[in-house]
């Protein structure tokens, strides 16, 4: 199996790969899945291993993460920031010199984006974002690879979405621009992404032909969308703002009579974890519209897929 090659060394964002990067990763990821299905499993990384540095609670990173290297023949360390050195005021810039010197890659999850950041200068080896409250890169290209497995043309497709201009709205915009979809961004005016990120949504569209939409409207924003998307409210560390936020997001919940806006065969997407009843109603995320658990079960694929790009040995 050829393992594709990419100009970066780490996964922080998706901007850090090309279009064509993302597409040879999702080719790869359907061979991944598809090897899975009829219990093959390729050892591209026999014998590595995977440093998971944890600042944040995870189901979905850390499971997938942790299967994903043991199927490829490497195997993983979990890492929690206070059972480690940076918990008790090592550097990241030493941190990494450190676990270069022991493992074959680095995924980190955690907070401030700029430590991802210093994490990746230092290291001589691979580091994956595995979530920052800036970014979400790992999530949402196993989005638009959920997507990809449906469409393949995605530059004929609508994808929308509404809710919180966080870490995961922050990423879709970004990919979507540089992959060349029609994205729709649809939030309060007070939680859309911080300005630079659409502005260099937009500079990687006009490259791309990528269509935007950015918008607090909700009619206008869902017309003729193919995959709506939504995610909690309230992220990690806002919990203080919980109240504050049900009361701004709540007409752009996500509800049956939301997605009559929508295209006829629109399909309906989330992250997890989902609270049911607030930013997603329950029938609507049980429905035959919901490709969500397809999402989750993507994250293994396409972290596989990313690992393999990434640590293969050069």
């Amino acid at each position: 199996m050829r393992i594709p090659r990419v100009k970066t060394k780490d996964l922080l964002t998706v901007t850090d790969l090309s279009r064509d990067e993302v597409f040879d990763l999702f080719k790869l990821s359907a061979k991944l899945k598809k090897d899975m299905k009829r219990g093959k499993y390729r050892q591209c990384l026999k014998n590595s291993s995977l440093a998971m540095i944890f600042d944040k609670r995870s189901t979905r990173t850390r499971v997938s993460f942790e299967t994903g290297i043991c199927q490829l023949g490497g195997n993983a360390l979990f890492l929690n920031s206070d059972d480690i050195q940076i918990g008790r005021g090592e550097t990241f810039e030493d941190t990494a010199c450190v676990l270069s010197r022991y493992v074959n890659g680095i995924m980190i999850r955690t907070f401030a984006h700029e430590n991802v950041e210093r994490l990746a200068q230092h290291a001589t080896i691979p580091v994956i974002n595995g979530l920052t409250d800036s970014f979400h890169p790992c999530q949402a290209l196993a989005d638009f690879f959920s997507i990809y497995e449906r469409e393949k043309d995605l530059s004929q497709v609508k994808m929308t979405y509404i809710g919180d201009g966080n870490n995961v709205a922050a990423s879709l915009l970004l990919g979507a621009s540089l992959i060349g979809m029609h994205f729709s961004l649809v939030c309060p005016k007070k939680y859309m992404p911080d300005i630079s990120i659409i502005e260099k949504a937009y500079s990687l569209s006009s490259q791309s032909g990528a269509r935007l939409e950015i918008t607090s409207n909700i009619d206008e924003g869902l017309e003729g969308t193919d995959y709506l998307y939504t995610d909690v409210w309230t992220s990690m560390g806002q919990e203080k703002e919980s109240a504050k936020r049900k009361k701004a997001f709540t007409r752009y919940r996500v509800t049956a009579k939301l997605m009559e806006k929508c295209s006829d065969s629109c399909k309906v997407m989330h992250c997890l974890p989902a609270h049911r009843g607030e930013e997603i109603d329950a029938d609507v995320m049980d429905s035959d519209c919901s490709i969500i658990f397809d999402q989750a079960e993507n994250r293994l694929h396409v972290q596989k897929a990313i690992m393999c790009i990434l640590m293969q040995k050069k």
